[in-house]
């Protein structure tokens, strides 16, 4: 005789099944513990798949030619959400994302820092603004259309939005100019904007610390802050970060939001501790800003790498004018005694993260010279017996064939103060860097973060400093930066949300790269899906690219 409970299970199998090939369930991710992205209590549950869609979330009855992938001892989540890529040229270059992918990532926000791949009206000059972007790579789009479309023939393995950089109008309208752009430049960078923002990009983006915009006065990022606005896109924001006004820095980026009146994303936040000589006070008034920002009803948001240290080009070492005309003018100029006191002078990135010890900057790798690789401009100068800037511009040189590929590793914060932003309950998570792969067309290219970013995060204030619990951590991977960008099917599990999905071991999650060596894939992720298609499975990649560039439309 067959139990009432036994019964009751049998029709309630019979029924669901009959359901299932209603909604014809293509995979279950069984036995899971549950973070579903909002920060609530983590529960155990099956998750189902249908048509690249999540479809139910519960105890789900075995279904007989349904495949399945066991995640018992394991956390299920939303795919995580990189709201600071550069991957915006590396995604073409290959569209596999292995480093992404191999940590969870399904989703990259690409155009940031006023850096990206649209619009171009002359391409050697867009070059210098796209990192991962060689001489040797082809660029055969001019617009953000075609670029998306570019982007999207490429199928990649994870899912990817763009903002349009502000370094790119600047270059597509003026070239390299160190001045505030005319009102006629304006006009015409304002209508760059729009067409990119109706082309499905989901922003406005400047980096006014590179050379490109260090000139861009408050007013014309305004005026171009209130045509995001317009087409109800939002501002992200590398501030201008000088020496000394480390609050005047996010007050002017408030500043924007509120007169444009559109929603503001502050770049990596921490880097004001280097403004000020009180690195932890930097930080502190930064945070305090936003929340009186956010208090006042503005719509002010953060994030923040997880590196203890800043990466850039040693080429943002030069002022505009140096980098304009073909190889051999730039070379003729950096070759210039006087020349090269205009560019002693001149306040760059790299004189600001610099600090005045030059001991902080480390070249990363050189390909032309590598016994000055891992040594720092200050020890390279002592080894040539040549003046600072001398020396940054016979390494530039001696790197002309691909000029902006020579990266510089600058130590320039206090794991305290990155901490500070990491507390606070608004503060995202971006890795500020490109998506690689340890073979094929990007092998032996490297930017720190892009295999460490997420794991670090989860390793670090998860599991050993106990900041974060377990769903706070996912939240801020999630829901938090898919609610940034107005994704309501993204950041979330739960029926109808798109199957972006990573399974991990949370006791083992974790980086293995290290600042020399940042080339390791992270331990930890056994499955992966991206719109519902297995990209990682038991640990191994599947070979399989779902990924779906995202346009914006105005609400």
């Amino acid at each position: 005789m067959v139990c009432r409970t036994a019964v009751r299970q049998l029709v309630l199998s019979s029924l669901y099944c009959r359901d299932a090939k209603r909604m014809n369930i293509d995979l279950i991710i069984r036995r899971g513990t549950v973070v579903d992205g909002t920060g609530s209590e983590p529960f155990a549950a099956d998750v189902a798949v249908s048509n690249g869609r999540i479809c139910d979330v519960g105890s789900i009855p075995s279904l007989e030619g349904v495949p399945t992938l066991d995640a018992s001892g394991l956390l299920v989540t939303p795919g995580f959400i990189d709201i600071h890529s550069h991957s915006d040229f590396t995604l073409i270059v290959d569209p596999r994302a292995i480093s992404s992918v191999t940590q969870g990532v399904t989703l990259e926000v690409v155009g940031n820092c006023g850096h990206g791949c649209a619009p171009i009206a002359d391409v050697s000059l867009a070059r210098s603004n796209i990192y991962g972007c060689e001489v040797s790579h082809e660029i055969d789009w001019r617009t953000m259309a075609g670029y998306l479309e570019r982007l999207e023939s490429g199928r990649p393995a994870v899912n990817v939005l763009s903002l349009v950089p502000n370094g790119n109008l600047r270059l597509a309208v003026a070239g390299l100019v160190d001045r505030p752009s005319t009102a006629e430049e304006l006009k015409q960078m304002q209508r760059l904007l729009a067409q990119g923002l109706e082309e499905g990009a989901f922003g406005f983006s400047t980096g006014l610390e590179y050379s490109t915009e260090l000139a861009c006065s408050e007013k014309e990022i305004q005026a171009l802050c209130s045509v995001a606005a317009g087409a109800g896109g939002l501002y992200a924001t590398h501030t201008r970060n000088r020496q000394g006004e480390a609050k005047e820095t996010i007050a002017e980026a408030i500043r924007a939001g509120a007169a444009a009146q559109v929603p503001v994303q502050i770049s990596h936040i921490s880097v004001v501790s280097r403004l000020a000589e009180d690195g932890h006070w930097a930080v502190e008034q930064a945070l305090a800003q936003v929340d009186e920002a956010r208090a006042r009803g503005l719509d002010v948001g953060f994030d923040m790498h997880t590196r203890l240290f800043g990466t850039t080009n040693l080429s943002a070492a030069l002022p505009p004018w140096a980098l304009a005309g073909d190889k051999a003018e730039i070379a003729s100029k950096l070759r210039d005694p006087r020349l090269r006191e205009q560019i002693r002078n001149y306040p760059s990135i790299i004189t600001a993260l610099a600090r005045g010890d030059w001991r902080r900057i480390v070249v990363f790798h050189s390909q032309s010279q590598p016994q000055f690789s891992r040594r720092s401009l200050a020890e390279i100068s002592e080894a040539r017996g040549t003046d600072l800037f001398d020396t940054i511009c016979d390494l530039l040189l001696a790197e002309m064939d691909d000029l902006h590929n020579l990266m510089v590793i600058a130590f320039t914060y206090r794991s305290e103060d990155i901490r500070q932003a990491f507390e606070h309950p608004h503060c995202m998570v971006g890795s500020d860097a490109t998506a690689l792969a340890p073979d094929g067309p990007l092998a032996g290219k490297s930017f720190h973060g892009a295999y460490t970013w997420a794991s670090w995060f989860f390793r670090h204030f998860v599991r050993e400093a106990r900041l974060l619990t377990s769903q706070e951590a996912v939240r801020r991977l999630t829901s938090l930066p898919a609610a940034r960008f107005g994704l309501v099917d993204r950041g979330w599990i739960r029926t109808g949300a798109w199957a972006d999905i990573a399974v991990f071991n949370p006791a083992e999650f974790g980086e293995q790269g290290t600042t020399f060596e940042p080339n390791q894939i992270a331990r930890g992720m056994t499955h992966v899906l991206v719109n519902g298609v297995a990209t990682m499975k038991d640990g191994k990649l599947t070979g399989e690219r779902a990924g779906q560039v995202l346009r914006h439309s105005k609400r």
